[in-house]
């Protein structure tokens, strides 16, 4: 039969998410583009596929059995690129990365130099994305590998399609309005359960993350203005009207006058990097992942040394150590 795999993938898409919009989004498509997609899909099998119910689709039982095989279909041509990879005498190819907004800011352009660098001949093509739809994204091979977050506290599901690797551990502090420290240099989340809070919303894995830690430190934030944007949670933090936890990824954002004060509760983020488990071997994916371990450690040790010499910061005061 003649389909495409970017057919097949908008119907596996849609087994994952339940509506075309959801499958536009994840695919950066329009809704139209999805619905002629799997229309396609429908002439190309000459079988019904999809139900309408209300204002929503369904798949027909057709669908369904197409869609498993349709998984396994996208499995089998990611594997077979890889194999051609393999048979080429340099690394080469296309690489498709999904990434959230602080690892486009600052983890890919440098990791892109030095893959231009030693490997010319392979070409990155991102797309942003929000930071809980990157495993989705890789496990529909929307994208090849993306970069994202997990939170001890909240984990992401472990999928064995998937592999994980972290590239760095990072731990969080509390950023308050510039003067509220009063000379403070450490403070316990407990010791803010009074503050008025500046939080993401708490369906998301971050919003969850924070929430269990103060639960865990006894209390429930009392949240002020739900954001999801880091920039926009520093500049409301520097207007004074509410606090939030921050690392220092997320200060390199937007320079800003305000506080810094080391958390004496553990609270902390890993920056991961995930692809296919098949694709751990296929020469653009591990060339890369290659590329962004190593520029993790060197920036891991650059960090070091500036702490050590009192230099943290982007344009705000560094965060103390806890006494």
């Amino acid at each position: 039969m003649d389909w495409t795999s970017a057919q097949l993938r908008s119907l596996v898409e849609l087994t994952r998410r339940g509506t075309v919009t959801a499958v536009a989004d994840a695919l950066g498509y329009t809704p139209g583009g999805v619905s002629q997609q799997l229309a396609a899909l429908e002439k190309a099998t000459g079988t019904r596929l999809l139900r309408r119910t209300g204002r929503r689709v369904e798949l027909t039982d057709a669908g369904v059995v197409l869609a498993a095989h349709a998984e396994r279909i996208l499995t089998t041509h990611g594997e077979a690129v890889e194999a051609l990879e393999r048979t080429r005498n340099e690394v080469s190819g296309t690489l498709r990365v999904g990434l959230f907004a602080s690892a486009a800011a600052e983890i890919l352009p440098p990791a892109l130099r030095r893959v231009r660098e030693l490997h010319p001949a392979v070409t990155v093509r991102s797309r942003d994305m929000d930071v809980d739809e990157v495993y989705g994204a890789v496990a529909g091979g929307t994208v090849d590998l993306a970069i994202g977050l997990d939170y001890p506290d909240v984990p992401i599901r472990r999928e064995p399609a998937l592999k994980m690797v972290r590239l760095a551990r990072e731990r969080f502090s509390l950023a308050v309005p510039a003067g509220t420290a009063h000379g403070r240099r450490a403070i316990c989340l407990a010791d803010a359960a009074e503050w008025g809070w500046i939080l993401p919303l708490a369906d998301s894995y971050y919003g969850r993350a924070v929430l269990t830690a103060c639960r865990r430190a006894g209390f429930e934030p009392r949240v002020l203005h739900e954001v999801t944007d880091t920039a926009a949670t520093l500049a409301l933090i520097e207007a004074g009207v509410g606090v939030s936890v921050v690392t220092d990824l997320m200060l390199r954002l937007r320079p800003s006058h305000l506080d810094v004060l080391a958390l004496e509760d553990v609270m902390e983020r890993h920056i991961v990097v995930v692809f296919r488990s098949f694709a751990e071997h296929r020469p653009t994916v591990a060339a890369l992942v290659d590329v962004l371990r190593k520029e993790a450690e060197a920036e891991a040790v650059a960090r070091a040394t500036m702490r050590q010499a009192g230099r943290v910061g982007y344009g705000v005061p560094s965060p103390s150590p806890a006494p």
